[in-house]
């Protein structure tokens, strides 16, 4: 029992380093959040000098909690370092998509599989909003290329068929990616019809010889009824 003060002492010791590191990842997923928020506001703005600074900012930060935490597995695998780093996933498809780059990689952003998808399934959202940024102006081609993209990710996440423990519970999120890409699917599709209607209405003023603001009995060959021709 004479050593079990120094026992205590080694404990206490490696207690204050563990402690000292979560709270330092914990300021640093906080900061890598919110450079990917930042980032994918930006995307959507079009503001493309913006969103590469803060890619940039967000690419450090995910580097830093590598190596602050590269002697703690267990802490760089809690739920709140991977929820950064899918964050960080989201920010870098998302903002690639949109400016219709090439997709990055898991490889390329240091991710694993697990956190890879489930940020790949979080872009879905954020392709839908773009997608109706798009659609207030009109119907676009644009349009059509993001959901092109939603689906190609939903195809991918649906073959994902193993256990929540094993991919962090990406079934829900594929749930919910399906249900937004028929949400989407249906905004493209009433668009694309409101443009077609529009455009057969103009055809048939045009061979009418009339102004679509007009009424029949304001121009046009028509007359009211009962009209004598002078």
């Amino acid at each position: 029992m004479h050593k079990l003060e120094a026992i205590a002492n080694r404990i206490r010791q490696d207690f204050d380093a563990r402690t000292a590191a979560r709270d330092k990842a914990l300021a640093t997923a906080r900061q890598l959040t919110r450079a990917c928020s930042t980032a994918i506001r930006a995307a959507h703005r079009l503001e493309t000098d913006g969103m590469a600074a803060q890619l940039s900012d967000a690419r450090s930060l995910a580097d830093a909690l590598r190596v602050d935490l590269k002697d703690q597995p267990d802490l760089f695998f809690a739920g709140y370092t991977q929820d950064a780093l899918k964050e960080f996933v989201e920010a870098s498809v998302t903002c690639a998509l949109i400016q219709n780059q090439a997709l990055p990689t898991p490889e390329e952003l240091r991710v694993t599989g697990a956190t890879y998808l489930n940020g790949l399934a979080e872009v879905v959202g954020e392709l839908r909003r773009r997608t109706l940024d798009i659609l207030r102006h009109g119907y676009s081609e644009e349009a059509e290329r993001l959901l092109g993209h939603m689906d190609d990710i939903y195809d991918v996440l649906v073959t994902m068929d193993y256990p929540d423990a094993v991919t962090n519970g990406l079934r829900r999120q594929t749930d919910i990616a399906r249900s937004i890409i028929e949400k989407t699917r249906g905004d493209i599709t009433f668009s694309l019809r409101g443009e077609h209607l529009e455009q057969a209405i103009g055809r048939l003023s045009g061979q009418l010889g009339s102004d679509p603001a007009k009424g029949p009995n304001e121009a046009g060959p028509f007359r009211a009824a009962g009209e004598r021709e002078e």
